[in-house]
């Protein structure tokens, strides 16, 4: 089952990876393994190195299209992808990937300067997520195992939009999300 589900994951990203990632100047495989570098870099361990690299994978199985947010359409790519990846892996790996979207509206909640760091398509898909939290939704937000996890992934998210740079392929990886596939 391991060496099937890391072949399709890597088949995924390297196939449908292709698209565009939003309005960036990278497609979705760069932004993945930028993530993914970014986390690795940042001596993360194997679960956040491996959701950072499949945080977006929703975006590569819905049939939404490269860019819902552009027809007013919140694709909650971060719904879709921990329920896909949820067969594979534990709440380690899933809970960042389903919180990312959630991180980042706590971001702009409570960092004044974060909002202004955002990228065009992520102001975009901000208003249709329900934009910064209030109050009630920092508190819950903070009380939630894994939402320490989820800042440092969206963190990782933010700056994975460096066009042109070199990244290690995505078999680099694949040992980080084998450590972590349920048996």
């Amino acid at each position: 089952m391991a060496q099937g589900a890391l072949e399709e994951l890597a088949g995924l990203l390297e196939g449908k990876g292709a698209r565009r990632y939003g309005l960036s100047d990278v497609n979705q495989l760069q932004h993945a393994l930028q993530a993914a570098l970014l986390a690795e870099q940042g001596g993360c361990d194997a679960a956040l190195i491996t959701a950072a690299l499949l945080h977006d994978i929703g975006h590569m199985v819905h049939g939404l299209g490269e860019n819902p947010a552009d027809e007013g359409i919140d694709d909650r790519h971060e719904e879709l992808g921990r329920a896909y990846l949820a067969p594979l892996f534990g709440p380690e790996v899933t809970e960042p990937v389903r919180l990312h979207v959630p991180a980042k509206r706590y971001l702009c909640a409570t960092e004044a300067d974060y909002f202004g760091r955002l990228s065009a398509d992520s102001v975009l898909s901000l208003k249709l997520q329900g934009g910064p939290m209030s109050a009630a939704e920092v508190a819950a937000f903070r009380a939630l195992p894994h939402a320490e996890a989820a800042v440092q992934l969206r963190r990782f998210d933010e700056g994975a939009k460096v066009a042109e740079l070199v990244t290690p392929p995505v078999a680099h990886f694949l040992p980080y999300v084998q450590a972590c596939l349920r048996g």
